[in-house]
Parts: structure tokens; C-alpha cells; sequence
């Protein structure tokens, strides 16, 4: 058998929570294969960690203030990544893009079977040799999360990349199992509609079209650039550069006129937003 098969995990916990990182230590003492060899609260001390024990699996809590997971991600060279568990709190869309990218993933409060299953997984890829693929899925992670094809190594180490990113031309809207890509001039607004959004676009329809997904406000958000795609109403995201006038109403909001002829309500929590409008 493979001496290195039966070499422990050496792993390091990157979280910004105490509680958070004892208690996934608490749930790794039932793996005598994982060895925790460093606790980091932020990314730059993880980085550091990191090269100073060169772990095989590296626990990294997404949403951390200052440095967050992505970030960290983007700052550690191709050659010293390790194997990544992300641990999460992320909604139901980022977790869908983990699952799609082939990312193992753990969802905050950690279950002790889905870590089981995580650890099952990262052995595999280390008995496989396969730290060279979980890199390119890391990557195609981050192209998943802004909609672009996967991310080569220089681009996803650019400082700005996630900003570059949030540039490109389609919003891509995950719903179900497939994945709906958009021209983004082509869209006017978007609304919601319960746990659906409607995305109102150009096409040959005499109204245009209306695509219907199964998605929410904050996954949207997420991809469009707010100077491009301002939110006016809690329910409504308008292409600034459809917006042909604008008139005021009562209580400070307003009503927009689109180059379609559909008129939308800015409404007073958004006034801010006018700048861009105008």
C-alpha cells in the first residue's frame, strides 16, 4: 500500500469565528486521519500559515471581513494550493456553483456527515494526485460565480478579476439544474415575483421577452455592476441606460419611463440611485 495514503491530513482552519473553528476542530477529533497543524482568523495570516506548514487541506470560511475567501484564494500561488473545503454560510446559488464546480463544501453549522463526506472526497483527490484538477476547479468556481467560463491561473490572480468579471457582457442565472445565460444590453429591468424573478428583455416578441427563473434579488445583485444595474425598489433592478425620463411623484419617489414604454417607480429608500438615472 501507499505509504502516503496512510500519511495524516495535515490540515490548517482559516474562519474569522472562535466558535466556528473550535467547533469544527471538535468535529475533526472524530477523523484520527486529520491532523490540524494551524487556526487562522483572516486571510493573510492564513496565507502566511499556509506557507510556513504547506498543509495538504486548508478549511476556508468564505465570508471573512477584510481578506474574504475568494481573495485569499486568488493570493496563494498555483503550486502551494492545497486541497480547499469551503466553509460557508452562503445562500442556496453559491452553494449550487460549489456543487457544479466539483468544490467540496460545508455548510455553516457543520453537520458531522457532510463532513464525513467532504473528508471522503479529499482523500480521493489526494490519492489521486489530483491537486493540479482541484486548483482548475477552484477556478472554474470563480468563473462560475460570475458567470464566465472557467478562469485561467493569470486571470484569477489579478487583483481585480472578480471586477473584471462583473464587466463581462451575459449574466448567467442558475435555475434548477441548467443554467440560463443573458446579453446584458439586452435587458431593460428585472423584477421579482414571489420566489421568481422576471427578467424583461429585448426580442421579437412586440413586447420583448420575459424570462421567468427560479431565483432572488441577491443573486442578481451579486453578478450586475450597480452603476449599470441600479436597484430602485426593493422588488426592481432597471439598466440605467434604458431610462429615457424620469418624473416626480408623491413622497419623494418617482416614476421612470424606459426607451420600451414601461414606467417603473424609484422608490424613496433608492433616491440615492438618481444620480445614475440621470
Amino acid at each position: 500500500m501507499d505509504a502516503n495514503a496512510l500519511a495524516p491530513l495535515r490540515a490548517i482552519v482559516v474562519d474569522d469565528e472562535p466558535l466556528a473553528r473550535r467547533g469544527l476542530e471538535i468535529r475533526l477529533a472524530a477523523h484520527p486521519d486529520v491532523e490540524i497543524v494551524g487556526h487562522y482568523g483572516d486571510g493573510e495570516a492564513a496565507i502566511a500559515g499556509l506557507r510556513a506548514q504547506r498543509p495538504d487541506l486548508m478549511f476556508l470560511d468564505v465570508q471573512m471581513p477584510g481578506m474574504d475567501g475568494f481573495q485569499t484564494l486568488r493570493a496563494i500561488p498555483a503550486s502551494e494550493m492545497p486541497l480547499v473545503v469551503f466553509v460557508t454560510a452562503y445562500d442556496h446559488y453559491a452553494i449550487r456553483a460549489f456543487e457544479a464546480s466539483a468544490t467540496d463544501y460545508l455548510l455553516k453549522p457543520v453537520e458531522e456527515s457532510r463532513l464525513a463526506q467532504a473528508l471522503v472526497r479529499v482523500r480521493q483527490a489526494r490519492a489521486q494526485r489530483e491537486a493540479s484538477g482541484h486548483c482548475a476547479h477552484l477556478l472554474g468556481l470563480l468563473g462560475e460565480l460570475s458567470g464566465r467560463p472557467p478562469l485561467d491561473l493569470d486571470e484569477a490572480l489579478k487583483p481585480d478579476a472578480l471586477d473584471l468579471l462583473r464587466r463581462e457582457e451575459k449574466l448567467a442565472v442558475r435555475d434548477g439544474g441548467r443554467t440560463v445565460r443573458v446579453d446584458l444590453h439586452s435587458i431593460r429591468w428585472i423584477d421579482a415575483a414571489g420566489d421568481y424573478m422576471c427578467i424583461h428583455t429585448d426580442g421579437e416578441a412586440p413586447n420583448g421577452n420575459t424570462l421567468i427563473l427560479r431565483a432572488t434579488m441577491r443573486e442578481l445583485e451579486r453578478q450586475l455592476d450597480p452603476q449599470r444595474f441600479p436597484r430602485i425598489h426593493r422588488s426592481t433592478i432597471v439598466h440605467a441606460r434604458r431610462v429615457v425620463e424620469m418624473r416626480p411623484h408623491t413622497n419623494g419617489e418617482s416614476f421612470l419611463l424606459l426607451d420600451c414604454g414601461q414606467e417603473l417607480k424609484l422608490s424613496r429608500s433608492h433616491r440615492d440611485k438618481l444620480a445614475m438615472l440621470l
